[in-house]
C-alpha cells in the first residue's frame, strides 16, 4: 500500500540515522527545511524517516493543498534495514523504496544495475 505514495515521485530523500517521532507535520517540515536545505511543498519530492529503533516510519508527502503524513510500525522483531549514515539526507530511487519497504537493504550489490545504451555502439 505504501508503495502508491511514490507514484509521480522524481526524488525520494531518507533522512539519515534515527528521528524524534513526536514529531508530526510541521516539525518534519521545518526539519527538512532547515536541517536539509530541502523544500518540503514540493509535491514530486517524498521525506522518509525513522524512528531510534528502527521499526517505525513516517513518509511526509507535499500533496498541492496540504501535506500527506503515513506512518508505518512494524510488528514485534521486525526492523527497518536503515542506511548506517548518522547524519544528513540520501537520495533513493523507487526501486531502493520498494526494497526498504520490504526489509531489505537499499545496497544491494548482487542487484542488476541501470544501464545506458550508448546509440554509436548499437549493431
Amino acid at each position: 500500500m505504501l508503495n502508491n505514495i511514490a507514484d509521480g515521485v522524481e526524488h525520494i530523500h531518507i533522512a539519515c540515522g534515527a528521528t524524534d517521532f513526536r514529531k508530526q507535520i510541521d516539525s518534519l517540515s521545518a526539519l527538512v527545511s532547515l536541517k536539509f536545505n530541502l523544500d518540503p511543498f514540493t509535491p514530486k519530492c517524498l521525506f522518509i524517516f525513522c524512528n531510534k529503533s528502527k521499526n517505525s516510519i513516517k513518509i511526509l508527502r507535499w500533496d498541492n493543498d496540504g501535506f500527506i503524513l503515513l506512518t508505518k510500525k512494524l510488528v514485534e522483531k521486525m526492523k527497518f534495514q536503515w542506511p548506517k549514515d548518522s547524519e544528513g539526507v540520501k537520495d533513493i530511487s523507487a526501486r531502493e523504496l520498494r526494497w526498504l519497504l520490504e526489509g531489505l537493504s537499499i545496497e544491494q550489490p548482487k542487484a542488476h544495475k541501470n544501464i545506458s545504451i550508448n546509440e554509436e555502439i548499437c549493431f
